[in-house]
């Protein structure tokens, strides 16, 4: 039973792997399955103070997963604007496959911003065709900034299920 558990959980983490890259699959969660599986083993026993800060750090990372999109929107000069589209774009991407999962909070960001510069025009009639481009430009930069918060949660995640990876191959060797 043993071995039947240590293949299970090594595939888990694979998965949990790939999951963090394609959001198909959750991938910490997964990640974390192999290590109680092999917990579960004869072979080798966590302590519970291990396996409660590993439980806690995958809550934590799959709840800051959907929030650090919005945060890279905020952090390069989006309005709440693009941070509701940033999480709109996120929620709605989850329906599109992983394309969807990318690109979704970029175009709700850069949405969400356009709409913003349409209802708080700031311009008078003779700066408006330059404030438009300036505009555009600017809902670009917060959309960027949706997607450079997308792959800094994805880089997270790889790191997490690196580290559990590390654990399951150090207990079995």
């Amino acid at each position: 039973m043993d071995i039947f558990l240590i293949i299970i959980g090594a595939i888990c983490l694979l998965l949990g792997l790939i999951g963090c890259v394609a959001p198909v699959l959750p991938g910490v969660p997964l990640s974390y399955l192999g290590l109680l599986l092999l917990h579960w083993t004869d072979r080798v026993q966590f302590s519970w103070q291990f396996l409660v800060v590993w439980g806690v750090v995958v809550v934590v990372i799959q709840i800051l997963d959907y929030f650090i999109p919005a945060w890279g929107t905020k952090k390069f000069g989006g309005t709440k604007y693009g941070v509701w589209g940033s999480t709109i774009g996120l929620f709605v991407g989850l329906f599109m496959g992983p394309l969807g999962i990318v690109i979704g909070p970029f175009i709700g960001a850069v949405l969400g911003e356009l709409i913003y510069f349409n209802r708080h025009p700031q311009t008078t009639l003779s700066e408006t065709e330059q404030n438009k481009n300036s505009n555009f430009n600017r809902a670009l930069r917060a959309g960027f900034g949706s997607f450079i918060g997308l792959l800094t949660g994805t880089l997270i995640k790889v790191i997490c299920c690196g580290v559990m990876i590390a654990y399951f191959v150090k207990e079995l060797i």
